[in-house]
């Protein structure tokens, strides 16, 4: 064989060893993956064959699943209330894949988990179809539903809310509006593809899921975080110790820019905490975290649960930032401006660590997984996730809060429940270009009975009036957190 024809045969044998290296890697290293990917028709085919497992509330599925006349996917998702559960469940759908719990649990759903292996193979025995297990939630359905409620009645606002269990870290509620029926685009149709267009177009995203993904100025809500670093850090020892606060008061390290108060009546110079907590003095919450110090004051926020990027529910939540920064917008910063920036969920996390006497616990939403035959392959237990103040400093929050919904001149008596301890905070949070966009109306509270804490709830409303003038935490969230709050101590009863 001459030297050219030696060459191109070694070139065509490299090509064939190459070819069979290459086949071999894919039937054998890549066969897993490929199998399983998301992309692999087969997956969708085979996610579809046969009834998906539910998604529970209160004992009862707001998931499930209806057969169709398509020649590939047998069935397909439905859902109970569905705009109502949506920020909770996700979707799953034929044409646009999945999210949330029917995402995060999919394996259980579709019956395809290891931990069903036993049930599978008693069902393939005895001929049984194929099936899914559930995911049991904590979600507590009245809650959930005066939440809902409570935001979509405010005539095409946008906001969300969010509802604890302090005790646990239970999430009873996750409601955001305007939300979507993951109903309408779980097929794969022309109907679907026009839906989900639609939805993703829509310049209110109703797919967003304000409760954990959108992050706010927290506004006034933020100050009682600012109060438990100044309590913690030995600069006050009560609720009705005199702030020491001037006012009018000037930015530090500023050219006298004045911090205005609501009330410009000089109630808040040298206010008690008590007091400034119940007129929301923006002075006196300033003045606290300048003396506080930057690093002292993300601490605290941190303790709280902010600039944490791995918080999961288990749907993974936004994070939450307060950051580092210099003294003037530090102060800004302590009274829930500057660039502070919260999710709902962090609030009520905010609200629970007060009402549980200092004990912040882990939010979670899943409960059980549960096979067909109602065996629970997994249980959460409930975790403490950190210890931001004394039982002491919560006790003197306590007092602070009921203030502002017990006393008459409180700024969120909308939220009292006769027979309860209730303790709220009000915040109107300013934002946009020279603070020009209408404020975000915020409330956070809870609920204390004599058994306990059962509830704490942050809600925010985005647009609830066109006039900033008419923007109040109190009216606008107020009475839905009081809903809300009362939906969860009737269900207890």
């Amino acid at each position: 064989m001459n030297k050219p024809m030696r060459r191109v045969a070694i070139f065509c044998g490299l090509l064939i060893l190459a070819l069979l290296v290459r086949v071999n890697w894919v039937q054998f290293v890549q066969a897993d993956e490929l199998a399983t990917h998301e992309d692999n028709r087969r997956v969708l085919i085979e996610r579809y064959a046969q009834p998906r497992g539910n998604i529970i509330v209160d004992g009862e599925p707001i998931t499930g699943s209806v057969e169709t006349d398509d020649e590939n996917f047998r069935y397909k998702r439905t859902w109970e209330d569905g705009e109502m559960w949506a920020p909770v469940t996700g979707y799953s759908s034929q044409a646009y894949g999945s999210t949330q719990l029917e995402e995060l649990h999919n394996s259980i759903l579709t019956g395809d988990d290891d931990r069903l292996f036993f049930n599978n193979t008693v069902d393939m025995l005895t001929g049984e179809e194929r099936r899914g297990g559930n995911v049991v939630t904590t979600l507590n359905a009245d809650a959930q539903r005066a939440a809902y409620e409570g935001l979509t009645a405010l005539d095409g606002a946008r906001g969300a809310a969010a509802a604890l269990d302090p005790r646990t870290g239970e999430i009873l509620a996750l409601a955001s509006a305007p939300s979507y029926d993951p109903s309408t685009f779980a097929g794969y149709g022309a109907e679907d593809q026009e839906a989900w267009v639609a939805l993703n177009e829509d310049e209110n995203q109703p797919m967003l899921n304000r409760a954990l993904r959108e992050t706010y100025p927290p506004g006034s809500t933020f100050k009682p975080v600012t109060a438990a670093a100044a309590l913690e850090a030995g600069l006050l020892d009560s609720a009705d110790e005199p702030t020491d606060t001037p006012d009018p008061y000037y930015l530090p390290e500023t050219n006298n820019v004045e911090l205005p108060n609501v009330f410009d009546d000089g109630r808040c110079e040298d206010a008690s905490l008590r007091d400034a907590m119940k007129y929301s003095c923006n002075s006196v919450f300033a003045e606290l975290s300048d003396r506080v110090g930057n690093e002292a004051m993300i601490e605290m926020a941190e303790a709280f649960g902010f600039n944490n990027p791995e918080l999961d529910t288990p749907v993974r939540a936004t994070e939450s930032v307060y950051p580092e920064d210099n003294r003037p917008q530090n102060a800004m910063a302590g009274i829930g401006q500057a660039s502070n920036r919260a999710t709902p969920l962090q609030m009520a996390m905010v609200a629970a660590a007060i009402a549980n006497d200092g004990v912040l616990m882990e939010p979670y939403m899943v409960d059980q997984l549960v096979a067909p035959n109602l065996d629970v392959i997994e249980r959460h237990e409930p975790r403490e996730l950190s210890t931001p103040i004394s039982p002491e400093t919560a006790q003197i929050l306590q007092e602070a809060m009921e203030a502002v919904v017990q006393d008459d001149d409180g700024t969120g008596t909308q939220a009292r429940i006769d027979g309860v301890r209730v303790g709220g905070k009000t915040g109107t949070a300013e934002h946009g270009v020279g603070n020009e966009a209408i404020p975000y109306a915020w409330f956070i509270s809870y609920a204390i009975t004599d058994e306990g804490s059962p509830v704490a709830v942050a809600v925010v409303v985005e647009n609830g009036s066109d006039n900033s003038d008419d923007i109040s935490g109190g009216q606008l969230a107020g009475p839905i957190a009081r809903d809300i709050m009362e939906a969860v101590l009737e269900s207890e009863n």
